[in-house]
């Protein structure tokens, strides 16, 4: 396991809180995600601090959108230098391949560019309620397909689906949110799993909030998961 395998979300509301927070994590031992409402408060000023704090970022803006604007966007956010940056893959292939053309193929020059599946807040019930027959894992199934169709490198799917992708699409990345500690509450997240779970599952990365951003010294927390991830 990566000794950067974690993201940690820094969902605060402005560029002060945020800088707070980050100047309490270490970006040696993590990386970091700057949400919408991040962004929409600070703009690009926030991945320029972050960056000049030392820390990897993944803007987590999930675009979907016609494919010309789609590519506008990917290309705006490659040029600000983040790590990683996503899309949701039911824009479909057209959307999908003007993303990856925008910031050019897979290579350590451009971004990670992954495609969300099915949002970790939503079950069976959410989905059906969308117009999409069967169960999450099927939807993720054949979203994570047709990412890995167009280019893609990786999807954001539950730690529960990401066995499925490893077995399925070895080449491509999971990106896992909705992870929690065993004490944890779920909060507003329906399917979720523990660290250590999701690394035996097959996660690459673990999207993790609340459990390392509401902990007292969250740099002592961070050290104690990926302790715990030794052993996985």
């Amino acid at each position: 396991m990566s000794s950067k395998a974690i993201i940690v979300a820094l969902d605060k509301p402005d560029l002060a809180s945020a800088v707070e927070l980050a100047k309490m994590l270490d970006p040696a031992l993590c990386r970091v995600k700057v949400g919408k409402e991040l962004f929409t408060s600070a703009g690009p000023a926030v991945i320029n601090a972050l960056h000049d704090l030392g820390f990897e970022v993944f803007l987590d803006l999930k675009f979907h959108d016609i494919p010309n604007t789609v590519a506008g966007a990917c290309k705006a956010a490659a040029r600000l230098g983040v790590w990683m940056l996503n899309v949701h893959a039911s824009g479909g292939p057209a959307m999908l391949n003007a993303a990856r053309d925008a910031i050019g193929g897979p290579s350590t020059d451009v971004p990670l560019l992954i495609a969300v599946t099915v949002l970790t807040s939503m079950d069976d019930a959410e989905l059906a309620a969308t117009g999409v027959s069967g169960v999450a894992a099927d939807q993720v199934a054949r979203l994570t397909g047709l990412a890995n169709q167009c280019g893609l490198d990786g999807v954001v799917c539950s730690a529960h689906e990401a066995l499925s992708v490893k077995a399925n699409y070895p080449g491509l990345v999971s990106v896992t949110p909705g992870i929690r500690l065993a004490s944890d509450s779920a909060d507003d997240q329906r399917r979720v799993m523990t660290p250590e779970r999701a690394v035996q599952n097959g996660s690459t990365y673990l999207v993790i909030g609340r459990s390392v951003t509401g902990a007292a010294d969250p740099v002592a927390q961070l050290k104690r998961i990926q302790q715990s991830l030794t052993t996985v």
